[in-house]
């Protein structure tokens, strides 16, 4: 597992973007639980944030893909509107201890 950043660096209800050499990925967390994905939208294979950090819809309930507008679930990454309903963020393995948020990348 790789650690990809210190425990206070994703606060609650937050979003942020993250390099691990050519993958990029997005980190939420919501009701206490770290959600990690690969930032790459399953419609255009294009990156989802507008700007940086900024993954999240109005409410900050739902992940919102910049480019058309889809909105996915945080726990699944499920897309429930927009061109991709019914497919999903690929979701990755991560787990959390005092030093941080770990991924696993395969």
């Amino acid at each position: 597992m790789i650690l990809l950043c210190a425990p206070d660096a994703l606060a609650e209800g937050q979003s942020r973007g993250f390099q691990l050499g050519n993958i990029r990925l997005l980190a939420v967390r919501r009701h206490g639980q770290a959600y990690v994905y690969e930032n790459r939208c399953p419609h255009r294979h294009v990156p989802l944030e507008w700007q940086a950090d900024g993954f999240l819809d109005d409410s900050g309930s739902l992940i919102r893909c910049a480019t058309h507008g889809a909105l996915f679930l945080i726990e699944s990454g499920e897309c429930v509107a927009g061109p991709c309903a019914g497919d999903a963020l690929h979701a990755l393995a991560c787990r959390e201890d005092d030093q941080g948020l770990w991924v696993q990348t395969d």
